[in-house]
């Protein structure tokens, strides 16, 4: 397969093990989300430090792949804890959408840091995206959900300069278990003093809940390293919105959830837009593009 397809490949397959991840924490109850941030985490670290082990040839992390790493890694632990908020406090599918700005995220920031040019196109549909996020946050004092919606969109900007920084490491040739293993053990790290010092006894149902999501979270991680290892983010961060799709039906028979009408509205935007990007960056809008003397 070409790289490109591997990327595609790797998305789709993280969506829907972030989808699962987020079922597992609803399922696992009422616990602190530094509790469940440290359990979804550790379980990707020690599947990291495996993997590290059994690697004959040891990855080496050189020079200014240090302050990569841990931008990464701090950007990628205050998305989480945003993203675990949000899945606390609102309807799964919510929840996942606000962090779904991070691919928009990822064109700004790739923008930014790393000079790729950005058309009046891309700039037209990360506003329409960032319109779509407002129809799912509603914002209005009399929405009581109005806190959890923007600390979940905050997540979502916060994973989008994550990956970032995940494409510059995968250019510089930063091994992807590197790259999680660091984020994983950084994370737990963080977390630690809090979780010990708010930790809610667990049942055995709850431990299975969040094992489970530190193992789907693992392959989640994994597999969205390697996405933006393998390809651009304009190319692959499209399947991403996947997610949607995955934690839309998970909400419905797991949760009975069923978004509202302005959800859906924004839904349609953020998707819309993206899929305008993805066929604009793949040379399939003729009238988006200039025309050549």
């Amino acid at each position: 397969m070409s790289r490109r397809t591997k990327g595609i490949a790797c998305i789709v397959a993280s969506a829907f093990c972030f989808s699962l991840m987020n079922m597992f924490v609803r399922l696992s109850g009422d616990l602190p989300t530094l509790q469940t941030s440290f359990f979804r985490n550790a379980v990707a670290l020690v599947t990291a430090l495996v993997l590290l082990l059994r690697d004959r040839e040891r990855p080496r992390v050189q020079g200014r792949d240090w302050l990569h790493l841990l931008l990464r890694a701090a950007a990628g632990t205050v998305g989480i804890l945003g993203n675990f908020y949000a899945v606390d406090h609102l309807a799964q599918s919510d929840a996942s959408m606000l962090n779904k700005m991070s691919p928009f995220c990822v064109i700004l920031f790739s923008w930014l840091i790393l000079k790729e040019k950005l058309t009046h196109w891309q700039v037209l549909a990360v506003v329409t995206a960032f319109v779509g996020s407002l129809f799912v946050v509603k914002p209005t004092f009399s929405n009581l959900e109005l806190l959890p919606s923007l600390i979940g969109l905050a997540g979502g900007i916060c994973a989008g300069f994550a990956y970032t920084q995940v494409r510059i490491l995968g250019l510089r040739g930063v091994h992807s278990t590197v790259i999680v293993a660091f984020f994983s053990a950084f994370s737990c790290l963080v977390v630690l003093p809090g979780m010990i010092l708010g930790f809610v006894p667990m049942t055995l149902g709850q431990l299975l809940c969040l094992l489970g999501a530190g193992l789907a979270a693992a392959g989640g991680q994994f597999g969205i390293t390697l996405a933006y290892t393998f390809a651009a983010g304009r190319e692959v961060s499209v399947y991403d919105y996947t997610q949607i799709i995955f934690s839309t039906v998970i909400g419905y028979f797991v949760f009975q959830q069923l978004p509202d009408g302005w959800s859906f509205v924004g839904y349609a935007l953020i998707i819309g837009a993206a899929v305008f990007m993805f066929l604009y960056n793949n040379d399939k809008l003729a009238f988006a593009r200039p025309k050549e003397d």
